[in-house]
């Protein structure tokens, strides 16, 4: 399991399994690597090479005082993509780290990238009179300090009960030992950065194909975001997933790696 220095000198840790074609994980805000522990399972077992960055501050990576913004993110990606010189990667994105990979195919293109899978998440959270699609109650009026103490609840979406359990299987699946969550105000400005992208011009835009899976019950978002975004992009296409919260591949995982599977069988 190698350590990536990033440019600016922080030490990323990457699961890396497998010897196929490469397929990169990316978890979203407080979760870690291990959090795709259904997804590796099923990916190792369809013969691919499976790497699971932890980005900074999350998982086993180092947490730095500096870099809480996508952009960085973005490049932290880059970084490891050069460093382990994957060609012809996939990128699998779940909730922020879409963010992250959007942020590193509008900084530096895709000619390391084959394909980019979106995991319920909204490409723009700001509502607006275009884009209702973003995350429940967030406007631009109150977005300057709507993520100040981190995630709000919504009262939306799948019950605290469904997601509790559907967490449950996570940590017994991968040994986590306890649910992933918020890890601390530190990162709390990540948050309110991650709340002002708007990636939909990098989605229509993207030159390899783009899988949108949205859970039609999620806590944060409407899932009209994905068909939405790929609306304009003759490479891209939305799948809604029935009885599936904002966390689809622990909520839904047999559904999710099917979706994944299929998608990577096409490309």
């Amino acid at each position: 399991m190698p350590t990536i220095t990033t440019n600016d000198g922080v030490d990323l840790h990457v699961a890396d399994e497998g010897t196929g074609s490469p397929v990169v994980l990316v978890a979203g805000y407080g979760a870690p690597a291990t959090s795709w522990a259904f997804q590796t399972e099923a990916l190792l077992a369809m013969g691919h090479r499976v790497l699971g960055l932890d980005r900074r501050w999350h998982g086993e990576s180092a947490r730095p005082p500096h870099g809480h913004r996508l952009s960085r993110h973005g490049k932290d990606l880059h970084d490891v993509l050069v460093a382990l010189d994957l060609r012809d990667a996939v990128l699998v994105g779940g909730s922020m780290g879409v963010g992250a990979i959007w942020a590193c195919l509008s900084l530096f293109g895709a000619d390391r990238v084959r394909g980019v899978v979106s995991v319920d998440q909204t490409p723009k959270m700001i509502n607006s009179a275009d884009w209702p699609y973003g995350f429940y109650g967030l406007t631009e009026q109150n977005s300057g300090d709507f993520f100040a103490r981190g995630v709000p609840k919504t009262g939306r979406g799948h019950s605290a009960a469904k997601s509790l359990k559907s967490a449950a299987r996570l940590v017994k699946k991968a040994g986590m030992g306890a649910v992933p969550n918020d890890p601390g105000e530190e990162t709390w400005p990540l948050l309110h950065d991650h709340a002002h992208q708007d990636w939909r011009d990098v989605v229509q835009r993207c030159d390899v194909p783009v899988l949108m899976i949205a859970g039609r019950d999620s806590q944060l978002w409407p899932w009209q975001h994905a068909e939405a975004a790929v609306a304009g992009n003759p490479d891209g296409r939305a799948v809604v997933i029935d009885d599936c919260g904002h966390g689809a591949n622990f909520d839904q995982p047999d559904r999710v790696n099917a979706e994944v599977l299929a998608f990577l069988g096409d490309l």
